[in-house]
């Protein structure tokens, strides 16, 4: 039971978070800059289900990784360390790969640092 409430909800409850911030930063606030760039490169946008089903995977290894890493480090040195590894690396494969509008970075780095610190923080709290 023990493992169940310091491990699996922290672990849940944080992923919920980051799968809701994740949609509706993409779905609400910057989709149309997803599509109008993937339109000109001639591609489509994906947005399948599979596609979200895909992201709340992410979610969950995301929040996962954070967790593992809250073991050993301070909040703000979770946050941080979660955030680059977890949206940095992304972001610079993504543009790597030339499907990354980098307009939406004015938004994605606050939103992004705020999503993995509140994430740290629901681990954080419920882990203890």
């Amino acid at each position: 039971m023990k493992f169940l409430k310091k491990t699996i909800l922290p672990i849940l409850l944080a992923s919920i978070w980051i799968s809701v911030s994740e949609f509706a930063r993409n779905e609400f606030l910057v989709k149309h800059y997803w599509t109008n760039h993937y339109e000109g490169l001639g591609l489509t946008f994906p947005s399948e289900p599979v596609n979200g089903a895909v992201w709340g995977l992410w979610s969950l290894l995301f929040a996962i990784a954070i967790f593992v890493i809250s073991r050993k480090f301070s909040l703000l040195q979770t946050t941080f360390l979660s955030w680059f590894v977890g949206f940095v690396l992304m972001w610079v494969v993504v543009w790597n790969m030339a499907v990354f509008p980098v307009e939406i970075l004015v938004y994605a780095l606050p939103l992004s640092l705020l999503e993995a610190w509140l994430a740290t923080v629901i681990i954080k709290h419920f882990s203890r």
